[in-house]
């Protein structure tokens, strides 16, 4: 399990771990959601409305995303 401290942590970590455990139980609509608020923790105060991300997601949250990928094609 994972250590966070309050000074180091951001509310997209919190929320990578949250979509991480819903992952590791199968709960497709609360990892859809998870997602969700993810996407919007990492882009939020990001340029405007034709704003276009173009850094990398870290290796965690691909994993993450692809493990939703996979789940849904079950």
């Amino acid at each position: 399990m994972k250590e966070f401290t309050k000074n180091h942590l951001r509310l997209s970590d919190r929320i990578l771990y949250a979509l991480e455990l819903a992952l590791d139980q199968q709960d497709l609509d609360l990892s859809e959601a998870l997602n969700k608020a993810l996407e919007l923790a990492m882009t939020r105060n990001s340029g405007g409305g034709e704003f276009v991300e173009r850094r990398d997601y870290p290796k965690e949250i691909e994993t993450a995303m692809n493990e939703l990928r996979a789940m849904k094609r079950k």
